[in-house]
């Protein structure tokens, strides 16, 4: 669990954006979105930019707020929101058959939280793939802390265009993270081309279900609230995501929504009628505590201008990921684990 406190959170806000550069950034970002008028083209076209800036301005608020891994997961009655999100990742090696040894990619791995974990968890090296230069600085430290720096690193690099060879890992996965490209398909692509012959790709992916109606004005809101509050360029549909890894050449092993059977929502620690002393952060006492602290700071010039509007659209998000889950019409984890044939040998 990350140890982010207040003053981690208002230092960290802006990532490598220089503090007199956070407000334009978020002036910028805003404007890429549907939610204030933007067009998905552009967001697409954009979508180096628009997903750096995004997470150089939020990852602070994530690891102050979440911890290490960001993600959500189903979970258990009586199981803590930190033990279900490991359970998740472990999930995924097991799924993935992951063994001593092996060379793992980690596709958007964040500050790296999964990745430490699945590494201490199946004595595998994983490797995570980033685009932003701020998040991997902080995996980097958050490594060396544990004693990981040896066996598992970073990468910075487009996973439209991964700076590896072909055929050089055992294993792929993707957590909450390929939702941020402008094509699936040539995502797809690129982990089908690292991944060696014979070996499997699994994700969880950010999706729209077959309940979503896009001429429903109100689920396209929700739908652009989560899009603006969370760096993507579209959110697509369970079928589309499947369909676009085979496209890309994969044997579909196996897929379903895991948000369907979870006994305890995964939403709960967003949801403001939800209070948890664990996370107490999430809470809306906790929120509430947290702008008042962000305004503070940033009134006296220790967080930057522009922090409160970076919480505003990341609460904007929240409402979006609670509204959508309540209607059916949007999954955090829907899971598919495919397999490149062994007959390619590229």
């Amino acid at each position: 669990m990350s140890k982010q406190g207040a003053f981690d959170l208002a230092f960290g806000v802006g990532g490598r954006i220089g503090k007199d550069g956070v407000l334009s950034a978020v002036d910028k970002y805003e404007k890429y979105h549907g939610y204030y008028g933007g067009e998905e083209d552009e967001r697409k076209n954009n979508y180096t930019d628009m997903v750096n800036k995004y997470y150089d301005l939020c990852t602070s608020f994530y690891e102050y707020g979440w911890g290490e891994s960001f993600h959500f997961a189903p979970r258990w009655k009586g199981e803590s929101l930190q033990e279900s999100i490991k359970r998740h990742e472990h999930f995924l090696a097991l799924q993935l058959g992951l063994k001593p040894g092996q060379k793992v990619l980690d596709v958007g791995c964040g500050i790296g939280g999964p990745l430490r974990e699945i590494a201490r968890f199946s004595s595998t090296s994983v490797t995570g793939l980033n685009n932003n230069e701020y998040q991997i600085s902080r995996g980097q430290v958050l490594n060396r802390k544990v004693g990981l720096d040896q066996t598992c690193n970073f990468v910075k690099g487009d996973f439209m265009k991964m700076p590896f060879p072909d055929n050089s890992f055992d294993a792929v996965y993707a957590i909450e993270a390929t939702c941020h490209a402008p094509d699936p398909v040539g995502c797809y692509r690129e982990i089908y081309r690292v991944l060696k012959p014979g070996q499997c790709f699994a994700v969880y992916e950010w999706c729209m279900t077959d309940a979503y109606n896009p001429n429903n004005e109100e689920q396209k809101r929700i739908k652009e609230e989560i899009e603006l509050g969370n760096g993507l360029p579209e959110i697509r549909s369970t079928q589309q995501c499947l369909e676009a890894a085979r496209k890309a050449g994969f044997e579909v092993v196996w897929d379903k929504d895991l948000a369907e059977d979870s006994p305890v929502s995964w939403y709960m620690p967003l949801d403001t009628s939800h209070f948890s002393l664990s996370s107490f952060r999430l809470t809306a006492v906790g929120r509430l505590f947290t702008r008042n602290l962000v305004s503070a700071l940033e009134y006296v010039g220790v967080a930057p201008k522009g922090s409160q509007r970076v919480q505003a659209f990341l609460e904007k998000a929240a409402e979006g990921l609670v509204g959508g889950a309540k209607k059916g019409i949007f999954t955090p984890m829907y899971f598919f684990l495919v397999r490149k044939p062994i007959s390619d040998s590229q």
